[in-house]
């Protein structure tokens, strides 16, 4: 039988899908200004970090209004406690779209030290489109909270692109050690790097909580293991 403000949550669950797919987007534009060094929607994307800060504070106000006038039944108490967590989540992932476009504004200002056909920009281009996809897959969770072997799979991935950011730090920074010109160019490359580690951290994070709201299994340290 549904609850008679069933329909209050199907509109919170809504609008933490509509917050990721904004976070989606912002990640996408900061990836897209760092390859073409384009100035204008590097600023774009960083003249927007506020409005994923507005959707963050209303899903949260909207959580603690919830709890506070319809006393939540188990699962309906889980939704609301994972939804605030994911929207942490999706606010620093959006950060890191933030962090990305900034950095990809410096370096349009200097001749890149990395090629299309390199070895390292194939290994950033690789982590970057995992981390997406995983952010994507981990929002495809959010409308289907049942999917376990999905939210788990993204779990397990993390591990892939941890390693691709640990391949490219090493590659970047034998790049500085040989070419002390490129010191600072390498330098962000390796943070943007770290921010795709990140977004992917994030993604992970969603994809645990999914579980625990399916399920209410933590597997915030016995999915990463194997």
């Amino acid at each position: 039988m549904k609850r008679f403000y069933d329909t209050e949550l199907a509109t919170f669950r809504s609008q933490l899908i509509l917050m990721g797919e904004k976070v989606i987007e912002r990640i996408r534009l900061a990836l897209r200004a760092l390859a073409e060094s384009d100035t204008e929607i590097a600023r774009r994307v960083i003249a927007s970090d506020d409005e994923i800060d507005r959707l963050e504070l209303a899903i949260d106000n909207e959580a603690m209004r919830f709890m506070n006038l319809r006393a939540p039944i188990a699962t309906e108490l889980r939704l609301v406690i994972v939804g605030m967590k994911a929207s942490r989540d999706l606010e620093r992932a959006g950060d890191e779209a933030t962090g990305i476009a900034k950095r990809a504004l410096r370096l349009a200002a200097e001749p890149p030290i990395l090629t299309n056909d390199d070895e390292d920009a194939v290994h950033l281009r690789q982590m970057a489109a995992v981390a997406l996809e995983m952010l994507r897959e981990a929002l495809d969770c959010l409308h289907d909270s049942e999917n376990n072997d999905k939210a788990i799979d993204i779990v397990r991935r993390d591990k892939v692109v941890d390693k691709l950011n640990k391949r490219l730090y090493r590659a970047l920074t034998a790049r500085a050690a040989a070419n002390p010109a490129e010191v600072n160019r390498a330098i962000e490359l390796m943070f943007i790097s770290k921010s795709l580690e990140r977004i992917a951290d994030h993604a992970t994070n969603i994809a645990e909580e999914m579980v625990y709201l399916a399920q209410a299994k933590d597997i915030r340290h016995a999915g990463k293991q194997g």
